[in-house]
């Protein structure tokens, strides 16, 4: 319309130009040409008023057909729609929002009342675009969130769409349950079990194995392939592998209940591995996962998904291997190590006990022997230790034996062939100097503690047996084999034998034939038992503290006895530890657990028991870990009341799982 008028008003203007120009020569012409001027503006003007009017009118009713259109296509569109103030209350709503609300009538109603998943007060906030899920009637929904703002000052009102995303969920859960996952199976110690069986019952033993995996797996659609002997290969569906999880892996039972004259019950150790990109990764990490089980102990299960691990199982002592073969192999691999190292640095545990300090000692007697330095790394004694260690610092014989954190990291720094032997751990977190294991390329780890998740990787020598009823136990051995002749000092030897004595409370724990042979062997080099038995010594004021706490014991379902100090005590580990063994002492309990706070406000709890409990399960639901008959664990960050409570959770989860089992 303005290009229209622009071309008529200078048509006009021309025309008023030569009615001038004929007003000079004709004075009717020049009239008639006025008149005739006139006569056309008003009717264009009035023809633009008439299509102004028109287009107007048209605009008006295609604005009034588009929100019409708008209103119906958006009330009858196929997805569920809603808007609601930012307080959630609905203002409009179409048909299939009803619908999946099941209710009318929901103008006024909060929506919040209809799906309490919703919370549109983050939403509102923002002014942006939020998703939720939710499940309707075995629909599932993703909601779109969108503000709408009709001004700067109003608060604006919320559009919900509910896009249904059912097919896309199953089909993606199909996805899932069709991953192929991988079961790595190994008869724990099966030689072990074997020569324990008569040689009639053999074939027996080992026909009865299989046939029962290869039920299990043929229950469950998987298929199971023997690789040797003692080792199987499952692949079986996510799907099924949940049905197998859900039950527990009664497997482990199953195979655990048989008896065909073996004095040794079989058990098996399961890696698991589900859900991974590959074969390669999924076979890879099912066989980390087998690990795991075998360092734990065996008799148990382990899944590990996204970098996530689950056990099941674990109700055995592990079996005690009768050959030294592996013993005599790791100590002709650490003697070479050692050999080809200038410097050898050991440590145990943070705040080291008698065993730690023991194998420490003793794997510091194997560079002496060898002819190598060696130091071993200790920023402070504790109460547990104080008795050894000074006697260790007044021995002129041994030389300067300890160093602290910082003097290991300039021997570190300024030697290039530095090896670092770790002992009674196998966690770097929990190790005497956790940075001196990245400081040095070499590691040599050395431990009986059953497997957790954390674990030092790269060690270039893994000597972990589990079923070793000490760390000092597993050093007296790879001593015997380090020459021909080996010879300790005095004080070495009663340091092992110190520390093999205290994980075995008196040799009445986790002993067996190599137990006592290594502690035959160590009286061969002149152990004193009397001497040793001075190491456990206490003062009065912590056999006061000892018998205090446990008066404060009470004992929860009739067989687990439970107590606590609300003192801070600089010595809490050693106290905690002693009131577990002396609660074991009680006609009818078969397990404890003493909860006790350091200086610092740390919460501590030692567990104890006879086999018949798992306390270290119970001890890694808290974050924990230890043996099937010794554990420990720290809380930071809670009272004793809360403390108390999360471990009688504990308990009371793991029995209600045991009896489940049965």
């Amino acid at each position: 319309m303005k290009i229209e008028w622009k071309i008529y008003r200078a048509y006009l203007i021309s025309m008023a130009f030569f009615a001038v120009i004929f007003l000079q020569y004709n004075y009717y012409v020049s009239l008639l040409a006025v008149f005739w001027l006139i006569t056309l503006f008003f009717w264009n003007k009035k023809e633009l008023q008439k299509q102004n009017i028109e287009w107007t009118q048209y605009i008006e009713t295609l604005s009034l057909n588009m929100d019409y259109s708008t209103k119906q296509a958006i009330t009858n569109l196929p997805i569920p729609l809603c808007m609601c103030k930012v307080d959630g209350v609905i203002t409009w709503y179409n048909k299939k929002f009803s619908d999946i609300a099941m209710k009318k009538g929901l103008l006024g109603t909060n929506i919040n009342k209809i799906f309490e998943q919703i919370d549109l007060s983050d939403v509102a906030l923002t002014g942006e675009r939020e998703t939720t899920f939710l499940d309707v009637d075995s629909h599932k929904y993703r909601i779109v969130y969108y503000v709408v703002k009709t001004s700067k000052k109003d608060s604006g009102m919320v559009m919900l769409y509910f896009i249904d995303e059912t097919k896309y969920e199953d089909l993606a859960q199909e996805y899932q349950n069709t991953k192929t996952g991988i079961i790595l199976i190994q008869v724990d110690s099966f030689d072990e079990v074997l020569d324990n069986v008569e040689d009639s019952n053999r074939p027996v033993l080992e026909a009865t194995v299989e046939q029962k995996l290869k039920v299990w797996a043929e229950n469950y659609g998987a298929t199971i392939v023997k690789i040797n002997k003692d080792h199987y290969f499952v692949l079986v569906d996510e799907q099924n592998l949940q049905a197998m999880e859900d039950n527990k892996f009664s497997i482990l039972d199953e195979i655990r209940s048989i008896d065909v004259g073996n004095t040794l019950p079989v058990t098996l150790s399961l890696g698991i591995s589900g859900r991974a990109d590959t074969i390669s990764q999924t076979h890879d990490i099912a066989s980390s996962a087998l690990d795991m089980a075998l360092g734990r102990g065996g008799d148990q299960c382990v899944i590990k998904r996204n970098d996530r691990f689950t056990f099941y199982g674990g109700k055995s002592k592990a079996i005690e291997k009768k050959t030294r073969v592996k013993a005599r192999m790791i100590s002709y691999a650490l003697k070479d190590l050692i050999h080809a190292s200038d410097r050898v640095l050991i440590m145990g545990h943070t705040y080291p006990d008698l065993d730690a300090l023991g194998a420490a000692l003793g794997t510091f007697g194997i560079c002496r022997i060898l002819g190598k330095t060696a130091n071993i790394v200790l920023e402070n004694s504790n109460t547990s230790i104080d008795i050894l260690y000074e006697k260790i610092k007044q021995d002129d014989s041994m030389g300067t034996v300890f160093v602290n954190h910082e003097r290991a990291k300039r021997i570190c720094q300024n030697q290039d062939r530095v090896l670092v032997v770790v002992v009674d751990t196998h966690k770097p977190m929990l190790t005497e100097y956790p940075d001196l294991i990245h400081l040095c390329d070499r590691v040599v780890l050395i431990d009986h503690h059953r497997r957790g998740v954390e674990f030092i990787d790269d060690a270039v020598l893994v000597y972990h047996e589990t079923y070793a009823s000490s760390a000092s136990e597993m050093v007296t051995e790879v001593i015997q084999y380090i020459a021909d002749k080996p010879k300790l000092r005095t004080l070495e030897a009663e340091a092992l034998l110190a520390g093999i004595m205290l994980d075995t409370k008196n040799f009445s724990f986790k002993t067996g034939v190599r137990t006592f042979e290594a502690a035959a062997f160590l009286r061969k080099c002149g152990a004193d038992t009397v001497e040793v038995k001075s190491f456990f010594q206490g003062d009065v004021d912590s056999y006061m503290r000892i018998a205090e706490i446990v008066k404060n014991a009470k004992i929860i379902d009739g067989r687990i006895a439970i107590s606590y100090c609300d003192e801070r005590l600089s010595d809490s580990k050693l106290i905690a530890a002693k009131v577990a063994d002396e609660l074991l002492n009680i006609k009818g309990v078969i397990s404890s657990f003493v909860i006790t706070k350091n200086d610092s406000d740390v919460i501590q709890i030692s567990a104890r028991s006879f086999g018949k409990m798992n306390v270290q399960i119970i001890m890694e639901k808290l974050g924990g870990g230890g043996h099937m008959d010794t554990a420990a664990t720290q809380l930071q960050d809670v009272t004793l009341e809360e403390a108390m409570d999360r471990l009688e959770d504990s308990v009371m989860e793991y029995l209600n799982e045991e009896e489940n089992t049965k």
